[in-house]
């Protein structure tokens, strides 16, 4: 199975929102990628398939990393459980052992991990029995 090539030209014209990012930056994001998903020996043979896949990785964790946030400062990471508006208070919440809890921060991780829960699954097959 070949690998997959990231073009950030093809990247940006697919996500706009993305435009301003630097080349580099989103080859370091999708470096980063592929910690969660294998370009080789991936158990998702089709590369379009997979490069739609690291596509959605990549805008998830540029997006985390500030990449759409004027300045580029990345925001809290976690759900934000409570929130008050005088003197400003807000909690958050990082459930860690919960995994889809850092992909559902994005719409693009959110989409990720519903693309990718065929691979989260298995199907249980008995052994037969004589009876």
């Amino acid at each position: 199975m070949a690998a997959v090539v990231f073009d950030p030209v093809a990247f940006k014209a697919a996500y706009p929102e993305f435009s301003a990012v630097p080349d580099a930056a989103l080859e370091g994001y999708f470096v980063r990628s592929q910690l969660f998903l294998a370009n080789q020996d991936c158990p998702v043979p089709d590369e379009q398939k997979r490069l739609a896949l690291y596509w959605l990785l990549v805008a998830h964790i540029a997006k985390l990393a500030g990449a759409l946030s004027p300045g580029g400062i990345p925001g809290p990471v976690g759900r934000t459980s409570s929130a008050t508006e005088g003197s400003v208070s807000v909690s958050l919440e990082f459930n860690a052992h919960m995994g889809a809890s850092w992909f559902i921060q994005t719409s693009y991780g959110a989409e990720f991990w519903q693309a990718t829960a065929y691979l989260r699954s298995f199907r249980y097959v008995a052994r037969p029995t004589r009876y």
